[in-house]
């Protein structure tokens, strides 16, 4: 993989599992929550994304604001049912199997249907980083095995984790094919997407005004944290994909899980760290035939 698209979803990995961590700690919400830092996002990037619709060499086509809309109802989706897994499962269930699930999907998707071929060692790289999703995500969990509120609790973690992983496998191939193939440049595609995100949003959080409230009151520095990293995230991913293909970029990105689960073990307590740092170390191992590829 090109070296500047690495360094890209790298550094987009550090600042996603940060905002993970972030979200995690919101144990309510729900919609208002994700409505909450869908509109901090979008009043970050209005000035930047004014500028660029002014600037940038391309005249703006009607094109952009279709592939927008289709990318703001899938992270819509894409953060309503990753807030609802953090509600009722762990965050080294939820994130690793979300993570997972998706570059899994993606990296089928871009070879049977776009026609990419990564080559064998790009295929391993997917395939070792979806195994050690497998093995930190997985096994028995010592007395918790045995409860059955704690099992309840990871089936439906999984069960959430799967769906979001389906998510992400849509809003990536979609947003792929904005960047490359319309060529709408990301920056803008990133903040007409919030814009979007937040309005269509907004009849809940009005429905929802004391909830809004009282998340704004309480838990601002989170919403705030998720509002700012999250996009921030995402531009380098977006710019990655204009760089490599996203049979790679995917999972690539799943450098974060790595992360994810030692935050979710040294931060919030969650155990079975020994399996996370195994399934952690094969994660790395496929980012490595990922970066040779």
């Amino acid at each position: 993989m090109n070296t500047t698209a690495l360094s890209f979803v790298v550094v987009a990995a550090v600042v996603h599992a940060a905002w993970n961590l972030a979200a995690k700690r919101i144990q309510s919400g729900g919609t208002q929550f994700v409505w909450l830092y869908y509109t901090v996002s979008a009043v970050a990037l209005l000035p930047v994304t004014a500028v660029l619709l002014v600037v940038e060499p391309q005249r703006p086509q009607w094109s952009w604001l279709l592939a927008a809309a289709g990318t703001s109802v899938l992270h819509v989706a894409y953060g309503i049912v990753l807030q609802r897994g953090y509600r009722v499962g762990d965050l080294s269930v939820v994130y690793p199997v979300a993570r997972g699930t998706g570059p899994l999907l993606s990296v089928l998707a871009a070879v049977l249907v776009l026609g990419e071929r990564p080559g064998w060692l790009g295929l391993l790289g997917a395939f070792l980083v979806i195994t050690g999703v497998l093995v930190i995500s997985t096994g028995r969990r010592g007395a918790a095995a045995h409860d059955p509120a704690a099992a309840k609790a990871r089936r439906a973690g999984i069960f959430y984790g799967v769906l979001t992983g389906a998510v992400i496998a849509g809003y990536t191939l979609w947003d792929a094919h904005s960047v490359t193939g319309i060529g709408m440049p990301p920056i803008v595609y990133l903040g007409l997407g919030t814009l979007i995100q937040s309005g269509v949003l907004l009849p809940s959080a009005r429905t929802g005004r004391a909830e809004v409230t009282r998340l704004w009151r309480d838990q601002r520095r989170e919403v705030l944290i998720v509002g700012l990293l999250s996009p921030i995230a995402y531009i380098l991913v977006l710019f990655a994909l204009t760089m490599a293909p996203v049979s790679l970029v995917a999972p690539a990105r799943e450098l974060s899980i790595v992360l994810g689960g030692l935050a979710a073990w040294l931060v919030l307590g969650e155990r079975d760290a020994v399996r996370r740092l195994a399934g952690s170390v094969i994660v790395l191992s496929g980012i490595a035939a990922i970066a040779a590829a």
